[in-house]
């Protein structure tokens, strides 16, 4: 009877993809962030960029206030922020498009005196949540032809930090910008293989 049940149980991740979300292409990206710009879409464009920027994880990114971007008349070329998970502090840049994205959204931000970068849509949320992120990043994926369950806010997070690692190899690099404490979670985090690392040690000689 029991081996009955376990052959007829469907497995609950059965037609789910699992494990790591990819990160976007450079391709993806240009396709997302025009599209975002041609419909006028303020908010979500400024969100885009700095989720590409930033590398936050979602619980972070939409904790962002306008003060930690915000300084006197301008928008900062670098911010600091605590991570929750790991309460360590974490840097990142703001390029140049994003800040042409932020000060377009700042202002809607401003004049109703909420201090998140990010409002909620509900009157008694105080941020966008996780769970609106990702809908949203969702949307996104689609929006270009690509298969949502392949992807999620992590990739948002992966998308320039494997890109950083691809161009340069810079483990290091990549561990600071994402604010891992051991190298081992960043190496396991941008999915890096043997055959990586070989190549990597190909072009070395001593």
């Amino acid at each position: 009877m029991e081996s009955d049940v376990l052959r007829t149980r469907r497995p609950w991740n059965k037609g789910i993809l699992v494990g790591q979300k990819r990160p976007l292409q450079p391709k993806n990206v240009w396709s997302i962030r025009v599209r975002l710009e041609m419909s006028g879409a303020t908010r979500e464009l400024a969100l885009f960029n700095l989720a590409i920027d930033s590398k936050l994880r979602a619980c972070d990114l939409v904790r962002l206030r306008v003060d930690d971007l915000w300084s006197g008349s301008s928008i900062r070329d670098r911010a600091t922020i605590i991570q929750k998970k790991t309460k360590r502090p974490v840097q990142f840049e703001v390029t140049e498009q994003t800040k042409i994205a932020l000060a377009a959204w700042l202002p809607s931000v401003k004049r109703t005196g909420g201090s998140y970068l990010f409002p909620g849509r509900r009157p008694q949320s105080t941020h966008l949540s996780t769970r609106q992120y990702a809908r949203i990043v969702h949307r996104w994926v689609r929006s270009i032809g690509l298969e949502a369950s392949a992807y999620g806010t992590h990739s948002m997070r992966r998308t320039k930090a494997a890109l950083i690692y691809k161009k340069t190899g810079n483990l290091r690099a990549a561990q600071i910008l994402l604010g891992h404490s051991k190298l081992e979670s960043t190496v396991r985090y941008l999915g890096i293989e043997i055959d990586d690392a070989l190549r990597i040690a190909e072009q070395i000689e001593l």
